[in-house]
């Protein structure tokens, strides 16, 4: 079983719930665990709350105005990536804990803690930030879209 689906989104609050609940439904009809699927869509959450927080210039306009989400389920792997438009990764940021009492910080660090591979760089030539992450997936036990 092969599902993969892209979309294009606004930088704005409203379309991460979208995204997420996208990732959810896919999921649910494939019929994966929904362990797995619940933490794919927290880091799938945190990942485009970050490209709507700092993807992109808003005085520019354009494609700095969207970001875009990829996701995959091939086999037993799911696999997403968000994309966004913005200044990219600075090498400041990290995977490392914030202060526990932080408000901000601490979404990449929960991103690696809920998926099995973790992929943060830039996109060549024009710029912008690339999250990529994977996860197993496992299956409930009367899945219609189970991998064989």
């Amino acid at each position: 079983m092969s599902i993969w689906w892209s979309l294009h989104l606004r930088r704005e609050a409203a379309s991460v719930p979208l995204a997420r609940r996208l990732l959810l439904g896919t999921m649910e009809s494939a019929g994966v665990d929904p362990d797995i699927s619940y933490d794919l869509s927290v880091a799938l959450t945190e990942a485009c709350a970050n490209a709507v927080e700092h993807g992109g210039d808003t005085g520019h306009g354009g494609s700095s105005e969207a970001y875009r989400v990829t996701a995959y389920l091939d086999g037993e792997k799911c696999r997403i990536e968000v994309a966004d438009s913005g200044p990219g990764f600075t090498g400041r940021q990290s995977l490392r804990p914030s202060h526990s009492e932080a408000e901000h910080g601490r979404g990449l660090c929960l991103i690696r803690e809920l998926a099995d591979h973790v992929q943060i760089g830039n996109k060549p030539g024009r710029g912008g930030a690339v999250v990529s992450f994977d996860k197993i997936l496992k299956w409930k036990t009367d899945a219609r879209l189970m991998a064989v």
